[in-house]
């Protein structure tokens, strides 16, 4: 889990898993909307990777980045065992 706050600590990755919620994209595809060199987009996406917050997925040339559903899902549930209970 901390891996997982570590990786969404940064607005840049945050932005990122945005995206993706949208659809997959290439490295290029994410690198394209940010003002930062393309070392810097592997280097947020590889943090987002070992977070498990995305997967990846090479198809020719390319790599296709996905947002992880099922981990942001088991996040949310960790989240909600905080929500108070009303009386």
């Amino acid at each position: 889990m901390n891996t997982v706050f570590k990786a969404l600590n940064d607005p840049t990755r945050r932005q990122i898993l945005e995206m993706l919620q949208e659809k997959d994209l290439t490295a290029g595809e994410i690198a394209e909307k940010f003002r930062i060199s393309f070392p810097s987009i592997s280097h947020h996406l590889d943090l987002l990777k070992q977070a498990k917050l995305v997967t990846s997925e090479k198809d020719g040339q390319y790599v296709y980045y996905s947002l992880n559903t099922t981990v942001v899902d088991e996040i949310m549930k960790w989240f909600l065992q905080f929500k108070s209970k009303k009386k």
